[in-house]
């Protein structure tokens, strides 16, 4: 399994930046921004992926998982 599907990875519109903006909530702070939604997720991606690989590296403990706790319908509730 890959590690990465362990954590939720959003890409949301930004109207100040005008652009998207990619994040890993929990995981990695900052992220990614630009002008195609497509581009910015896989570079999310990308980010979320060597992120793991550098805990790796420096024998660090993964933040716990995001992902799979039904964020989606949570989200839904507070708008």
């Amino acid at each position: 399994m890959n590690e990465s599907v362990l954590y939720a990875k959003i890409v949301e519109w930004s109207e100040e930046d005008q652009c998207f903006v990619g994040s890993a909530p929990g995981l990695l702070f900052g992220g990614c921004h630009g002008p195609n939604e497509k581009e910015v997720f896989a570079e999310l991606c990308r980010i979320v992926d060597e992120t793991i690989e550098l805990y790796h590296q420096d024998s660090k403990p993964l933040p716990p998982p995001t992902a799979g706790r039904d964020l989606a319908n949570t989200l839904q509730q507070i708008a």
